[in-house]
């Protein structure tokens, strides 16, 4: 379920994005934008399905494109989806902490 901060957070990037790039992402700032290193690794993850918004080509056009707002709201996913509450945050690092020797 999408929270109204989710919702702000997707409108913030899609705002940066849109002035960078404009309604929509290929090359460079779409493999960029989605975390791939390369391009080659999109590549990969779209041999494979695994891309996590919808691509579509351009007649004439080289490559694949993404709407700007279908990665804003992904990306805006991906920040609520890793979200998780202080104690655990805590709870992490005292362990790692422990694991270290520290």
């Amino acid at each position: 379920m999408k929270s109204d901060s989710q919702d702000k957070l997707a409108q913030e990037i899609e705002h940066s994005l849109h002035e960078r790039h404009g309604p929509m992402l290929g090359g460079a700032a779409l493999y960029r934008a989605l975390g791939y290193p390369t391009a080659a690794a999109m590549r990969q993850a779209v041999a494979r399905g695994r891309v996590p918004v919808p691509l579509f080509d351009i007649e004439k056009r080289r490559g694949r494109f993404a709407l700007t707002r279908d990665v804003a709201a992904w990306m805006a996913r991906c920040r609520a989806n890793g979200l998780t509450s202080p104690a655990a945050n805590q709870h992490r690092a005292a362990s790692a902490s422990e694991e270290n020797g520290m």
